[in-house]
């Protein structure tokens, strides 16, 4: 589904990505993990193209996709939920979906309703300001705006962080529901280890820009949770 090889990106003098190599398996959620500052959101961003690669390959669905602009990528089927959710707070629910149409592919201008078979809580307050919601509403309306693109792969960024833990559990088995009936991919990044055991089928660990252990998640050992998750 997502394959990269030998990724490399700078922040000024800075090597923030070195010499990365991954794949995502289709029907797959794969967990990249590692403490804060180690380059887990940097790698998401160059993915979709925020931040330029200085060297690599990163292959969608089969297809070369590094010199593509972002909004072309999302068009591929790349959704993203970025850290800190990014909604627009001054528009509603029901606007703050609509905006994503625009991304869809076909120009389909229905938003899809599995949405709100998901998260009902957009359906109940379509009309709330987005700046007005919650903390775990907010993030169940990032999520929401990312699905609206019907992507064939999500990247979800920290969606645990500040949230409380219903709706912590509500995400979990809406991943869970994603991948299951709809063979949906997911490349997470989440430091909360109970919750990626929960979710994720495989997992990356990084540290210092490189990645410096990947497994299945049942491998994951606790004398690399000690040496690269431990605070």
């Amino acid at each position: 589904m997502l394959s990269i090889r030998g990724l490399n990106q700078y922040y000024g003098a800075s090597h923030t990505l070195r010499d990365i190599q991954l794949d995502i398996q289709s029907g797959r959620v794969f967990c990249l993990m590692g403490r804060n500052g180690v380059g887990k959101t940097t790698l998401l961003n160059t993915v979709l193209g925020l931040l330029p690669a200085q060297s690599g390959d990163i292959e969608f669905k089969g297809a070369a996709i590094d010199r593509l602009a972002t909004e072309d990528r999302v068009a591929q089927g790349i959704g993203y939920v970025p850290q800190g959710r990014m909604i627009f707070p001054d528009l509603s629910v029901m606007e703050n979906l609509r905006v994503a149409l625009a991304g869809r592919r076909g120009g389909d201008s229905k938003i899809p309703q599995q949405i709100f078979d998901f998260f009902p809580v957009l359906a109940e307050m379509a009309d709330r300001r987005g700046g007005d919601l919650s903390g775990g509403q907010q993030q169940q309306l990032a999520i929401g705006r990312a699905l609206v693109l019907e992507p064939s792969i999500l990247l979800l960024d920290e969606p645990c962080e500040g949230i409380q833990p219903n709706i912590v559990q509500l995400i979990a088995e809406v991943i869970q529901r994603l991948r299951s009936e709809q063979g949906l991919s997911v490349l997470l990044v989440e430091q909360k280890l109970p919750f990626a055991r929960s979710v994720a089928d495989d997992f990356a660990i990084m540290d210092r820009g490189a990645v410096v252990a990947t497994g299945a998640m049942d491998e994951l050992s606790e004398s690399l949770v000690g040496e690269y998750l431990t605070v």
